[in-house]
């Protein structure tokens, strides 16, 4: 066997471990979650992330130690790369196995001089598996009632836990569609099917059931999340219909699933035709393959710059004072970069900044941060930039950007969905629209702060709205646990000279926190301070976060709903209300 040979099965054995490791800890989550045990959810959760990283590390200690001195030969690496695509044809998940290929491959040339003909920068065999989506889903035929259907339907997405009350939630479900459903769909003289994913998809303290009703021609996409009870008894918490809804579900703002997926592929084509507006990168990434979510980002971004012929400005919004912002009118993302140097009173380096993105990839983002692609190297058409924008690259980055040719060449670049900032959504919003994003805003805040983590800068342009109205928070160089913030009152001045003083006549130590000054944060909008005062104004209080610590500390985890409260079903029966 050629050495290349070799090196390729080598690379390939390294992604089949690292594939089995993934699926033994995503189907340990069903026992988390039947045992309750939450906290071994998140750290589980955390460990699945990082075990890409410790695979590729392993590998390539196996794959120095076969190439001796031809590692760093790109020819070598030619004839490797055609081994290893000849042994993955007809792989069932060739996708991510050409990933795994071109992390090993970054790991050894740090991201540098990446060609196709050496890595797998375009697939040989195609983007996504031609899977067969029939064979992971279930389906229930309407020959009989509703109820009867959706009893069958849950019982057999039963836990080792009795539900709470089964005939209660099939009710619940019925009345959502009798009342949603019915009007929007001509049910009558039509086949009607329920076609649900095989497996459940877990995250946090949920259980969630995928699928969609087919009408005829027509169908919907719906969720049912599975909660726990103080008793662990398992109920049907709501019942969420149509694409949005759902996309919310997998937004990019919220942690990655556990879901049994032996062929990915299966289930991101299902999704896609749930979801058909949420990118397929996006939904890889949502099942914990972000690996390759940035290899399908990659290969969309290349196709969308081939195709257009816009060009990239600076970001519409306030400047940061640590990174610099550009974007693509015609494209729905945003590239963030680390300036060379910040603007005062910003006082921290790059590498706290870089450790400070990759805390929030390791986070729960509760459904408020956003998720983002971390790139090295990245080769741009020189073009394509806007003077304005070249300007101020070479003023705020002129050690990460490289004029080759005409290329420009990017050091590091975050790249994260684009998002109105919340700032600029508030000019021109309506009374109704001011309302609903202040009370986002509010609920962002403390969101994060119940999962245990501070935004430290509350600026309104620090926070982006969704195209699903949501208020998400974007700017991560000051977040902190919340449980490392000393919260305190002002003390009162103690005489005329204290009280006039335009500095503070207390000692501030780092990591103290005074919650009174977060109305300055409102500088400049006082329509929208005046609504969140209405709504959230026990942010101001010291002891709202001090209980919030409490909480955390004692070990709570709390609930996160990545849907509306008011569309959660009623557990109790009316005649126990009163």
């Amino acid at each position: 066997m050629e050495k290349y040979e070799r090196f390729a099965r080598t690379i390939l054995n390294g992604f089949e471990s690292y594939f089995a490791e993934f699926q033994n800890i995503t189907l340990a989550a069903k026992s988390r979650f039947e045992s309750g045990d939450w906290a071994g959810m998140h750290r589980t959760s955390t460990q699945r992330i990082d075990l890409y990283k410790q695979k590729t590390n392993s590998v390539y200690e196996y794959v120095e130690l076969i190439a001796g001195d031809q590692l760093r030969d790109f020819k070598f690496w030619g004839e490797a790369r055609e081994s290893y695509a000849r042994l993955i044809v007809g792989h069932n998940n060739f996708e991510i196995a050409e990933t795994f290929f071109n992390s090993v491959y970054c790991a050894v040339f740090k991201h540098r001089k990446i060609r196709n003909e050496h890595a797998f920068v375009f697939s040989p065999q195609a983007d996504i598996p031609d899977a067969d989506v029939s064979s992971v889903y279930k389906t229930y035929s309407l020959q009989g009632s509703l109820p009867a259907l959706l009893e069958q339907l849950l019982l057999d997405y039963k836990f080792s836990s009795p539900f709470e009350n089964l005939q209660r939630d099939i009710d619940n479900i019925v009345a959502v569609v009798e009342s949603y459903l019915k009007p929007r769909f001509e049910v009558s003289g039509n086949r009607v099917e329920v076609q649900t994913l095989e497996h459940h998809f877990f995250r946090n303290k949920g259980a969630y059931i995928v699928g969609r009703i087919v009408f005829g021609a027509d169908s919907i996409p719906f969720v049912l999340p599975l909660l726990k009870n103080e008793s662990g008894d398992i109920y049907v918490d709501t019942v969420l219909f149509g694409s949005d809804k759902v996309s919310v579900i997998f937004s990019f703002t919220r942690s990655y699933f556990m879901v049994d997926a032996t062929i990915p592929a299966q289930y991101v084509l299902f999704l896609q035709q749930l979801m058909p507006a949420k990118p397929i990168s996006e939904i890889y990434s949502a099942l914990g393959y972000n690996k390759h979510g940035k290899t399908y980002y990659y290969r969309c971004a290349f196709r969308h710059m081939q195709n257009t012929s816009d060009q990239f400005i600076i970001a519409p919004g306030i400047k940061g004072m640590v990174m610099s912002v550009f974007t693509l009118p015609s494209y729905d993302f945003v590239f963030k970069i680390i300036k060379d140097k910040f603007t005062p009173p910003k006082e921290m380096t790059r590498k706290q900044v870089k450790q400070q993105y990759s805390f929030v990839k390791r986070s729960d983002r509760v459904g408020r941060m956003a998720d983002t692609q971390e790139f090295t190297n990245l080769a741009f058409a020189r073009n394509r930039f806007s003077d304005e924008l070249m300007t101020e690259l070479h003023k705020v980055a002129p050690s990460l950007i490289e004029e080759i040719g005409t290329a420009l060449v990017i050091r590091h670049v975050y790249v994260e969905r684009r998002m109105t900032p919340l700032n600029l959504f508030l000019q021109d919003a309506t009374e109704e629209q001011v309302i609903a994003v202040m009370d986002e805003y509010g609920n962002a805040i403390k969101e994060l702060a119940t999962a245990n983590i501070f935004p430290g800068d509350m600026l309104l342009k620090n926070f982006g709205v969704t195209r699903h109205g949501r208020v998400v928070f974007y700017d991560y160089d000051e977040i902190i646990p919340l449980t490392q913030c000393n919260f305190r009152r002002i003390p009162e001045p103690r005489n005329e000279q204290e009280e006039m003083a335009s500095t503070p006549w207390y000692t501030v130590r780092p990591n103290d926190i005074f919650p009174e000054e977060f109305r300055l944060f409102f500088t400049g909008n006082q329509r929208a301070r005046k609504v969140f005062d209405q709504i959230h104004s026990d942010i101001y209080d010291v002891s709202f976060w001090t209980d919030l610590q409490d909480k955390i500390n004692s070990g709570h985890v709390e609930d996160f709903f990545p849907y509306r409260r008011k569309l959660r079903f009623n557990r109790v029966p009316d005649k126990e209300q009163h």
